[in-house]
């Protein structure tokens, strides 16, 4: 027995000093009663200078592993598993996985623990290098999208009032460096028995970039207290703040001057902002794409404060940027967002500071714009309108009016121009000036206009079954997308087929901008339309180009003039002593009459739009000018009504 004994004995000591991974007996006093020498050379330490060493001088003691730990001496549990942080003897750091196991005598009772050490250092680098990868932008090294939402959320969190967790602090090296950083937090072991595994320390918290020094003439405004919870609270309701920041122009940069130079430039861009910006726990700067970035104030205390920092922002970016031999300047645009935590969620205040960036590049960049509520509700109510254009068209929520076309000289109704009006559901009867240009943005307008068209040349023919001898035509708006997004020419046959109404007794009204629009496929249509048998007319004409010479080239039948021309003829003939107002006035009638002069040279008929009254017709028709619409003849209304015109007209 004693034999076997020794034996049994021999072949442990011969495994455990030729054991690939280190292993120690620790004592009840925590004190190394023998080590191999793997374990030795693990941590940089001759075998004889560790027996009777503390293991608090090798592994920094932490209270809940201690706590676990001294239920195994006290036999409660039979091994425990933690990741632990060891001190090489030169001063580095050894990360290891530690398998601690109670040995106990022949009665059962606890004698002393043996421990296997396994050193993970270059997996728990590579997997730090991983993850700083996955948490930071390539180029510019700054914190990436997925980092900036990891930080906003974590300002969401409740009970995160003090600070949110420092991704740009000391959770975890940059690649390259020689040993991670001190870990940000542990986590505490899983209490099962008998055996539990406690990792050492949680790797949520990667370092991003260091705080610096941020120059006076950057500093922003310390926050403050904020305005209490509730009435008799002493705790401060926790505010959020977001600068989103955009490069003006960074695109014409990549065109004309190459995207390895657009790359060096965001590289600087985002090196000026850590410089100036990025402040530990404060705030984070982060690119989100592109030439996107954002400066995310976790604990605001004012909008005042974040109007201050998308300043600093404008003119830091502003001072010229020196780039592969040459100076580059570039402007941005920051949409800005702070608000209490209670009042938003993270998707709410990223939402509202991407339209706000929007509108600072709408109202000519290189500024900063904060959110204002009542521009966001309009904001949203055009994106409601927008989205549900095309579901209204089928579900039947359009409907068209009818302004009468009146001839100045005779008094008679000569057509009437076709405008389409939505029934909303829930903001009422909507003008085209509401819809129009969304439908134009999303290309709605393309069916929508097509409805309208079949709608008005069916109204047009039933007013001809019933009043065959005054010919009266219908004015169609037709949409520059139209023509781009559709055959608009074999559209018009096909509904002009289907409904039955001769070519001659449809107008299509088109802007001056949409005529002169690029390319010649706007000519060419409406040159079809026209050899159809189609009038067409220039709608709003003087507003745009007025390029009096395509009138000549192109297949024009009517002028439309713009109701600014009619302004001036609101105001009572000239008479007595002129002042501005009248001097206005004047020209307003010189102007009009030439242009009816010359549309008639031409061959062209002249439509005046917007009457009120009936001086502005005599003064117009004294000009020349030979049809009318406006709110003196007629509001637009229904079909009947003109209906009712024409007859009226008819009985006399």
């Amino acid at each position: 027995m004693l034999a076997a004994l020794r034996a049994s004995e021999s072949r442990f000591r011969a495994a455990f000093a030729d054991a690939g991974i280190g292993m120690a007996l620790i004592d009840s006093d925590d004190r190394i009663i023998e080590a191999n020498p793997a374990f030795a050379a693990m941590i940089g330490h001759d075998l004889a200078d560790l027996v009777r060493t503390h293991i608090h001088d090798i592994i920094e003691p932490e209270e809940n592993h201690r706590q676990h730990y001294l239920e195994l001496v006290r036999g409660e549990r039979d091994r425990l598993r933690v990741e632990k942080r060891l001190k090489h003897r030169d001063g580095r750091a050894v990360w290891s996985n530690v398998t601690i196991s109670l040995i106990r005598d022949g009665s059962g009772y606890p004698l002393y623990t043996m421990a296997m050490v396994e050193d993970v250092t270059e997996q728990r680098l590579l997997g730090d290098r991983l993850a700083y990868q996955a948490l930071h932008d390539p180029l510019t090294r700054l914190p990436n999208r997925t980092l900036f939402f990891e930080r906003l959320n974590a300002a969401f969190m409740p009970g995160n009032g003090d600070a949110p967790p420092n991704p740009q602090g000391a959770a975890a090296a940059k690649p390259g460096s020689e040993e991670p950083a001190e870990p940000a937090s542990a986590i505490g072991a899983t209490p099962s028995a008998p055996e539990a595994s406690v990792p050492g320390d949680s790797r949520t918290g990667l370092l991003g970039t260091a705080a610096t020094t941020v120059p006076a003439t950057m500093a922003t405004a310390a926050p403050g207290p904020g305005p209490t919870a509730g009435p008799g609270s002493s705790r401060p309701t926790r505010r959020v703040g977001l600068c989103y920041v955009d490069l003006d122009g960074f695109a014409a940069i990549n065109e004309t001057l190459g995207h390895h130079v657009g790359d060096q430039l965001l590289v600087a861009v985002a090196a000026r902002l850590e410089r100036g910006f990025s402040r530990d726990q404060e705030s984070l700067v982060a690119r989100l794409g592109g030439d996107e970035f954002a400066v995310l104030v976790a604990d605001s205390a004012s909008s005042e404060q974040l109007t201050r920092l998308a300043s600093d922002l404008i003119a830091a970016l502003e001072q010229p940027f020196d780039i592969a031999g040459q100076q580059l300047v570039v402007t941005a645009s920051v949409g800005v967002v702070e608000r209490p935590v209670q009042e938003t969620t993270p998707t709410d205040l990223l939402k509202d500071a991407d339209a706000t960036l929007y509108w600072s590049k709408a109202d000519g960049r290189a500024r900063w714009t904060l959110y204002d509520p009542d521009r966001g509700a309009h904001q949203l109510t055009r994106q409601r309108l927008a989205t549900a254009l095309r579901p209204a068209l089928e579900r039947g929520e359009f409907t068209v009016e009818y302004q009468p076309l009146v001839g100045l000289a005779d008094g008679a109704v000569h057509g009437a121009e076709a405008l389409v009006r939505w029934c909303h559901p829930r903001y009422g009867t909507l003008s085209p000036d509401r819809f129009i240009p969304l439908a134009e943005e999303s290309g709605a307008i393309v069916p929508l206009g097509k409805w309208v068209l079949e709608e008005s040349c069916r109204q047009a023919r039933q007013w001809l079954t019933e009043f065959p001898d005054t010919e009266t035509f219908v004015s169609v708006n037709l949409a520059a997308r139209q023509i781009w997004d559709s055959d608009v020419v074999a559209d018009v046959a096909q509904v002009l087929e289907r409904t039955g109404l001769p070519p001659r007794l449809l107008q299509l009204e088109i802007t001056e901008s949409a005529v002169l629009g690029p390319g010649g496929r706007p000519v060419q249509a409406l040159q079809a339309l026209a050899d159809m048998g189609v009038r067409i007319a220039i709608d709003d004409f003087g507003t745009g180009y007025s390029n009096l010479a395509y009138l000549s080239r192109l297949p024009v039948h009517v002028l439309k003039l713009d109701g600014s021309f009619i302004e001036g003829f609101r105001d009572p003939a000239p008479g007595g002593r002129p002042d501005n107002r009248f001097r206005r006035a004047d020209a307003d009638e010189q102007i009009v009459g030439a242009m009816v002069q010359l549309a008639h040279a031409l061959g062209l008929t002249v439509t005046a739009e917007g009457i009120e009254n009936a001086s502005q017709a005599e003064r117009l028709r004294l000009t020349g000018c030979d049809t009318a619409q406006g709110w003196y003849f007629a509001k637009p209304g229904e079909a009947e009504r003109v209906a009712a015109m024409l007859r009226a007209r008819q009985a006399r």
